[in-house]
């Protein structure tokens, strides 16, 4: 019986130090890990949050009502994660302490959260049980301080990528589209300058591929105003650059090109992480979102405007279409998974409606284990 008894007090110590190393360990690979790490722990809170915010929005028709509710998803559910962490490391300790001899869950409980919470007013006379108290306190500043440490990293990637966004409004409207910000830079006399524009957002976008894989929830951090959106923004700045290069009777760029091939990675790789479907090898001629339609329309206002134009509208609607098939599925799945606002080419039901595309389901599964997926899912 007294076997017994030692067993089962030593499967109590190994389980609870279990759970500590598997907390630390998803804290690193959520704050510490400079790549793309889907962590369960933490994808499982998210994952939880996300359903209880999905829950308030049900009867929120409005998009400024939703933006308001979604504005608080990213923070609140960031603030929550060491708190998780926090009472899972109790949870661990408590069974550490009971298997080493303290007598009953209760007593436990609270030699656990005295050495947790650094309160000390459960005094151990074991050195044994002293030095597992020591390492649970270390333990529970550590997590905390990781926190703090990095939320300046998380807002200084959020500002940089805010700042690009909040440019663009001055460039291309507000909401943003690739018509507008082709028509005032001619406007301005200054379409030539746009090679400063692709290079500026080519080095935003390798920026948005590291920071929002390695920190997925800022992802989820809403622009200061509800009318903008860095999912919009990308998707201005992708068009507009295939706009140029397709038909606006200019120079060709090179650089358009490279941003334009920055830009659909980065988006693949976000899509990757939330195992968001989209083809990795499309063809030039496979169908996107937008129709010949609205690309006709777009051509006959530059026209009234007097932007210099490509003659063969046939061939520039391939370039265009050539080029937008890159990103089209991962740009339009990201924006209804983030609930983008309503923007040219990117509206909320031309998102809905891309999720079915060449009789495929475009599915995303957010906040799970990583897993690439990066071809359709059949109906």
């Amino acid at each position: 019986m007294e076997t017994i008894w030692i067993f089962l007090h030593i499967l109590l110590f190994v389980a609870g130090l279990s759970i500590v190393l598997y907390v630390l360990f998803s804290a690193v690979r959520t704050f510490v890990v400079p790549r793309s790490a889907s962590d369960r722990l933490t994808n499982s809170v998210f994952r939880s949050s996300w359903v209880l915010f999905r829950t308030f929005l049900r009867r929120r028709t409005n998009y400024f009502d939703r933006d308001r509710v979604m504005a608080f998803f990213a923070p609140i559910t960031l603030i929550t994660l060491p708190g998780v962490w926090l009472v899972l490391v109790w949870v661990g300790y408590t069974a550490m302490f009971w298997g080493l001899g303290v007598d009953g869950i209760s007593q436990a409980l609270k030699t656990s959260g005295s050495s947790l919470f650094t309160l000390g007013f459960i005094a151990l006379d074991d050195l044994l049980r002293a030095l597992l108290a020591f390492s649970e306190a270390a333990i529970g500043l550590a997590l905390l301080a990781l926190l703090i440490a990095y939320l300046p990293t998380i807002y200084s990637s959020f500002s940089r990528r805010e700042l690009a966004v909040s440019l663009l409004e001055v460039r291309a409207g507000s909401p943003p589209s690739a018509e507008e910000m082709v028509v005032r830079f001619h406007r301005l006399q200054r379409l030539h300058l746009l090679h400063d524009i692709w290079e500026t957002w080519e080095t935003w976008f390798l920026d948005i591929d590291e920071s929002h894989t390695s920190l997925a929830m800022l992802v989820f951090f809403r622009s200061p105003q509800p009318e903008r959106s860095w999912v919009v923004a990308a998707g201005t700045v992708l068009d507009a650059a295939a706009l140029v290069g397709s038909t606006v009777d200019i120079p060709h760029d090179a650089q358009a090109d490279l941003t334009l091939r920055a830009g659909y990675i980065a988006l693949r790789h976000i899509a990757d992480y939330f195992r968001i479907a989209y083809n990795p090898k499309p063809k030039p001629n496979d169908p996107i979102s937008l129709s010949r339609a609205d690309f006709e329309a777009t051509y006959e206002r530059l026209q009234a405007e007097g932007v210099p134009l490509k003659p063969d509208r046939d061939q520039a609607w391939r370039d265009f279409a050539g080029w937008r098939v890159n990103y089209d599925a991962p740009l339009l799945a990201l924006a209804e998974l983030t609930m983008a606002p309503d923007a040219p080419w990117l509206s909320e039901i031309t998102r809905k409606q891309s999720l079915m595309v060449n009789g495929k389901l475009l599915r995303s599964r957010p906040f799970t284990s990583k897993k690439k997926s990066t071809s359709y899912n059949e109906q």
